[in-house]
């Protein structure tokens, strides 16, 4: 089963293009899929129009009555997934934008079933790229993705900031399990939990690979939602949060890959969110 996790904030637009694209390409391939939205206190007809929707697809709606932001819009939508998936299961996070093109989510099976557990798409791998993005955005995101390579170092990621991937669903189960609440810690800062979820991963020990693709801005109905200086902000806490060295992520989690890798039972009971004494530092954002 492939489970498709859109967030959603004032798509109304957005959702009458997209939802028969993911219907038509998942069609063409035989794949059995579920929609799940989460939408996040949506102030047009995005309710609506979700609402009609629901008896010509596979959907799932879970609702925010008030606008959260997309960090605990993510943190929801994917306690959700992993309470209902199966191991074996499917898990892609998809912009509810129309900015993101459905073919690309079977090269990033392809790459699953080679053993990999995040498989990413990247703008920036060899036939990968964007348009209708203008030079000042394309330049401010080739720096951030440079920070993000510096600080945080994920093998096999090159585009930290997109956050069209598909999980693993027991990867993404385990990590709920393990990190609890702060799996996605930083969840009132703008898009960093983008970026936070792959840290997290990458301490629980994930191999990671990226498919190119274009990022096709150039489709969006609906206008952007990221706030920059609060993105920002979050990165910048992030990498705190992350080498602090009296209980940082990177210390208090420093076992857990080589843990998980040997035994995921003996992880979730050593690193386990009622294992572990929580610190001052693990409190930031959450």
């Amino acid at each position: 089963m492939l489970w498709i996790l859109l967030p959603a904030f004032n798509e109304e637009a957005s959702i009458p293009n997209l939802f028969p694209k993911i219907d038509a390409a998942m069609k063409d391939r035989n794949q059995e899929y579920r929609l799940v939205v989460v939408n996040d206190g949506s102030t047009d007809r995005t309710g609506e129009v979700l609402k009609q929707y629901e008896s010509s697809y596979p959907l799932t709606v879970l609702t925010h009555s008030i606008n959260r932001g997309l960090g605990e819009t993510e943190r929801d939508g994917f306690e959700y997934l992993a309470s209902v998936s199966a191991d074996d299961d499917y898990l892609c996070r998809f912009d509810c934008d129309d900015t993101h093109e459905p073919a690309y989510i079977f090269s990033m099976i392809d790459k699953i079933k080679e053993g990999y557990d995040v498989v990413n798409t990247s703008r920036f791998q060899p036939g990968g790229g964007q348009k209708g993005v203008d030079s000042y955005r394309t330049a401010v995101s080739l720096a951030a993705n440079v920070f993000m390579s510096f600080v945080f170092w994920i093998p096999g990621v090159r585009d930290h900031s997109c956050g069209f991937r598909v999980y693993r669903a027991k990867v993404i189960k385990d990590a709920v399990s393990i990190f609890g609440n702060s799996f996605i810690q930083l969840k009132g800062l703008g898009f960093t939990c983008t970026l936070e979820m792959i840290v997290k991963l990458k301490l629980l020990g994930c191999r990671f690979a990226e498919v190119p693709f274009v990022l096709r801005y150039d489709q969006r109905l609906s206008k952007s939602k990221m706030v920059s200086s609060v993105t920002t902000l979050g990165y910048m806490v992030m990498a705190l949060c992350y080498h602090w060295p009296f209980g940082g992520w990177r210390t208090t989690f420093r076992d857990l890959g080589t843990t998980y890798k040997q035994s995921r039972e003996n992880a979730l009971s050593m690193f386990g969110r009622q294992s572990r004494r929580r610190t001052l530092i693990s409190a930031i954002g959450g």
